[in-house]
């Protein structure tokens, strides 16, 4: 099967909300499916947007199958140009456990790179992003905010794009200047 990587754009944007939000349905409900489709879509709407980072993976038939967003993030006002928040990230659930996700990140971080962003924050399950280079980001500085519900610290980590980056970013983790999730 042909699998082809591409920034977002217009060709793909509404089939791209319909996967985010098929994905996080089954994965837990409709609530969570349109919770996180409206976050996509206000993050599209906001000055943190970058369509280059915002990634679809697509099938033989021209159809979106994975999907990563990557968006400029700041620590209490600071390394809005540095940093990077990854979500969301989704795949096709019956194309789940194939590395589609795997490759989507892994291109967006190269091409972070190249942009010029030093660290990338998420969070999720451990799990699924140690293997590609996250920690917890508490061991680094970076912490959750008093709104910041996880299971546990693990749960809110953070990638080095440049070496010696997370010597220089540090501060608390706060979503609020995104009215989907307040």
């Amino acid at each position: 099967m042909t699998r082809t990587i591409h920034s977002m754009s217009e060709r793909y944007a509404q089939a791209s909300l319909d996967l985010i939000e098929n994905v996080f349905t089954a994965w837990r409900d409709p609530e969570e499916g349109r919770v996180v489709r409206a976050l996509t879509e206000e993050i599209r709407s906001k000055k943190y947007y970058i369509p280059e980072l915002e990634l679809v993976m697509v099938g033989e038939a021209d159809q979106v199958i994975g999907y990563v967003m990557f968006s400029r993030f700041h620590l209490e006002g600071k390394y809005e140009d540095r940093l990077l928040l990854l979500t969301p990230v989704a795949v096709r659930t019956d194309l789940q456990r194939q590395h589609i996700s795997k490759a989507l990140i892994e291109y967006g971080f190269r091409r972070a790179r190249e942009l010029g962003f030093e660290a990338v924050i998420v969070e999720g399950d451990p799990r699924n992003y140690n293997p590609r280079g996250f920690e917890t980001s508490s061991h680094r500085g970076i912490v959750a905010g008093p709104k910041v519900e996880l299971p546990s610290e693990d749960f809110l980590m953070v990638k080095e794009l440049v070496p010696g980056a997370l010597e220089r970013i540090s501060g608390v983790v706060d979503y609020s200047f995104y009215q989907t999730l307040a």
